[in-house]
């Protein structure tokens, strides 16, 4: 009866968060997966109610405990790898610093893209010589590119035109990276990633399997509030470019 009460208890936590992420128009439907994941808790309340699990037959316990076992791993080992990236710092004098596109407003940049030029601002006053490369192109939903939106937010804050350039026909971060590179000489040029620290790892790692010999990451705050679905939809991204062969 607890096991069943404490799902029910998931599966309302899952519908409200799945509310809570839809409310702020984040622009992906990723906060679908919370709503899936409470009609899953809902079915597994059902599924212990009938005590389904003692009707399965042995061999399919077994692989199922195998199964899961091996998902927990691989969830927790890639959340080990996005964590180790929460605190970077970045090098001072950096060449080029690249700051990650994420999602445009009406009224301005998005709470996380405002995280991530803050971040990028701090590090342009402290190291006067180093070029800004701001990278994202314009999704459905904005009113113009990521970038231009970057651009003038910089600006507007005191950063001279002239060290910023603008790269807009991105989609992801894949992309953010590589169309960025026009600018640089991967080979000699140091270069800064800037982006949300759930980002940070993913965004340093595909920059150096793109060639980009000296890259860090800058760790930019995230909102507490939305971290949890930052973090699992991080993990799905890490797992598709370790498929498309962008991390290895």
């Amino acid at each position: 009866m607890k096991k069943e009460i404490l799902c029910i208890l998931c599966s309302l936590f899952c519908f409200g968060y799945c509310f809570l992420i839809y409310s702020i128009k984040s622009g992906t439907r990723f906060y679908l997966i919370w709503g899936m994941g409470g009609v899953c808790f809902l079915g597994l309340t059902a599924f212990l109610h009938f005590d389904l699990w003692s009707r399965m037959p042995d061999v399919l316990q077994k692989i199922t405990i195998i199964m899961l076992t091996l998902g927990i791993l691989l969830f927790v080992v890639t959340e080990g790898c996005i964590i180790s990236g929460f605190h970077a710092k970045g090098e001072e004098g950096l060449d080029y610093i690249i700051v990650l596109g994420a999602q445009i407003k009406e009224n301005g940049p998005s709470a996380a893209l405002r995280f991530r030029l803050d971040t990028a601002y701090d590090y342009l006053v402290e190291n006067e010589n180093t070029v800004c490369i701001v990278s994202g192109g314009q999704g459905s939903n904005e009113p113009c590119s990521e970038a231009e939106g970057m651009c003038r937010y910089l600006i507007e804050r005191g950063i001279a035109p002239a060290r910023i350039l603008m790269e807009d026909k991105s989609t992801d971060t894949s992309e953010n990276i590589a169309f960025s590179m026009q600018f640089l000489d991967k080979e000699n040029d140091s270069v800064g990633v800037v982006t949300n620290n759930f980002h940070v790892f993913r965004g340093v790692h595909l920059a150096r399997h793109m060639g980009i010999r000296e890259v860090c990451g800058i760790s930019a705050p995230s909102d507490v509030y939305f971290l949890l679905n930052n973090m699992v939809r991080e993990f799905f991204g890490v797992m598709k470019d370790l498929v498309y062969g962008n991390l290895l």
